[in-house]
């Protein structure tokens, strides 16, 4: 089988752009609700708002690729970065570096794109990893770069990618075409394209030994915020994560011709989607606030400390609705207490109820949840 970076044209892919047309237009008019939303929230509550969002891309761009984190960790490396807090010394390198890694593309993203940057990014993604040969530089092996499943007796091959002898060569032409294609480049191209083909080209090339995927989500969100003028803190990598598979599946299909349609169509649905996504987040951070404003002082300690479990679980709620079970467990008292406090959450708007008897569950009342 013939790969897209063997065949005839690479790397010119060709697809239909009046297709995307319509989406392309989505996105903007979702970017400017999502500006909308993001002027209700105060200076400090924005600064807070950019943290939760970027801490939870570090951590799902890095459980995409079976890496878990450590997610107080995360958030603290990012308070000391934004000068928001003081540094941790207890902190690993995986989380600082993805933590770094976030913040550079977030303070950086106008920059021009140079192999520096690129370098960077890897000895950050890869900071303290003892198994990689090479960490911020392209791969030297001599041995095919695969992906691969199933036994090692019978392997699926799903992509092969360049030999490491070509990808400097290859990653020089991929550094020009991004900056190229930049708004204010030579031969600009709209934004979801453009991060469409970054992300595909990337992966394609696999310059790296480890963290091609995170390093090719952080490009795509690179090329959304140049053309945004502004960072896009797009939940790309949380929209991504929650149908990896699908993920897998359009990459694996597109990377077999230089046609490429269909992996654009697909991967503008997940940005919209994504953004979407985004603009949920920050209109249930808003209506987080108004909760705590109307419930100020009314709630006794085991209430709130059920309820700040039940906004870390974020816009998606508690799996499977708050239980009287669960009330228990979080704050060890009694089932008499916790079926007061229950009623009592309810009674005052905090919780909604639904279900009978043992299928009771409990959900914040926030109308937000609801969409």
């Amino acid at each position: 089988m013939k790969w897209n970076w063997q065949q005839p044209g690479w790397p010119d892919f060709t697809y239909d752009a009046g297709s995307l047309a319509e989406r392309e237009k989505r996105f903007l008019l979702q970017s400017g609700d999502f500006l909308g939303a993001v002027r209700h929230i105060g200076d400090d509550d924005r600064d807070l708002l950019k943290i939760e969002l970027l801490r939870d891309e570090a951590l799902k761009t890095s459980e995409i690729e079976g890496e878990i984190l450590d997610r107080a960790s995360v958030q603290a490396s990012l308070l000391h970065q934004f000068g928001l807090a003081g540094p941790s010394a207890r902190i690993e390198a995986a989380e600082r570096g993805i933590a770094q890694m976030m913040v550079e593309l977030y303070r950086s993203f106008a920059a021009p794109l140079g192999e520096k940057a690129l370098f960077d990014w890897h000895r950050m993604l890869l900071a303290g990893n003892r198994t990689i040969e090479v960490v911020g530089g392209y791969r030297t092996h001599a041995e095919a770069m695969q992906v691969v499943s199933g036994s090692t007796l019978k392997p699926t091959i799903h992509f092969e990618a360049p030999p490491s002898r070509s990808v400097a060569r290859e990653m020089k032409v991929f550094v020009k075409w991004f900056n190229d294609t930049a708004p204010d480049g030579r031969h600009p191209l709209p934004g979801l394209i453009r991060a469409g083909i970054v992300h595909l080209h990337l992966v394609s090339i696999h310059p790296f030994e480890d963290g091609n995927g995170r390093i090719a989500r952080a490009l795509s969100e690179k090329a959304l915020a140049q053309g945004l003028r502004q960072p896009s803190l797009l939940a790309l990598a949380y929209t991504i994560e929650r149908k990896r598979r699908a993920y897998y599946l359009a990459l694996e299909r597109a990377n077999k011709g230089n046609e490429i349609s269909a992996w654009l169509t697909y991967f503008a649905d997940v940005l919209l989607e994504a953004q979407a996504n985004t603009i949920r987040r920050v209109e249930f951070y808003i209506a987080k606030a108004c909760f705590h404003n109307r419930l100020r002082d009314r709630l006794n300690e085991r209430q709130a400390k059920v309820i700040a479990r039940l906004f870390r679980e974020g816009v998606n709620g508690f799996e499977g609705g708050l239980s009287a079970e669960n009330y228990i467990s979080i704050t060890r008292t009694s089932r008499a207490t916790a079926t007061r406090d229950l009623r009592d959450l309810v009674e005052k708007g905090a919780l909604r109820r639904s279900g009978t008897l043992r299928h009771t569950r409990y959900a914040l009342n926030i109308p937000n949840i609801e969409r």
